[in-house]
């Protein structure tokens, strides 16, 4: 129950995402979430895509230095107190979160989140047991 999230090497100059987000256009790529940590030099670019493999492949050739990393989305009502729940949950057993963001879809009266821990197994479990919903790559097409 995993999504797969393409983390992509930029340099930290201006119109470097642009040129970015030109190759994913020009190659009728569709992003459905995107999230960007950067440092002085150089900034990461963390992508989820529809299509994981064809987006990578399209990077590669365009020179783009990637890497493919299996995190979870996570279907949360929305409302206030919402991730509050999900965190509260990963937290009470012991499972590290290492980062996440938010992404939208045409889906009413749901947010996504984007949540990277150590342990994806274990997080699912929990997270399924406390009846909150974890949608894989097909589903994440489908939203």
């Amino acid at each position: 129950m995993t999504v797969r999230q393409i983390s992509v090497f930029v340099e930290n100059t201006p119109g470097k995402i642009a040129e970015f987000t030109k190759v994913l256009y020009d190659n009728d790529i569709n992003m459905r979430a995107l999230s960007v940590a950067d440092t002085r030099d150089f900034g990461i670019l963390r992508v989820i895509a529809d299509d994981s493999y064809k987006t990578a492949c399209v990077l590669k050739d365009a020179g783009y230095v990637c890497s493919i990393t299996k995190v979870l989305a996570v279907a949360i009502p929305d409302e206030p107190g919402a991730l509050y729940k999900v965190l509260e949950v990963l937290g009470e057993n012991d499972v590290n979160l290492e980062y996440m963001y938010a992404f939208n879809t045409r889906s009413v009266g749901s947010a996504y989140m984007i949540i990277r821990v150590a342990d994806n197994d274990k997080a699912v479990s929990v997270l399924s047991k406390a009846g909150i919903k974890v949608i894989c790559q097909e589903q994440l097409h489908k939203l």
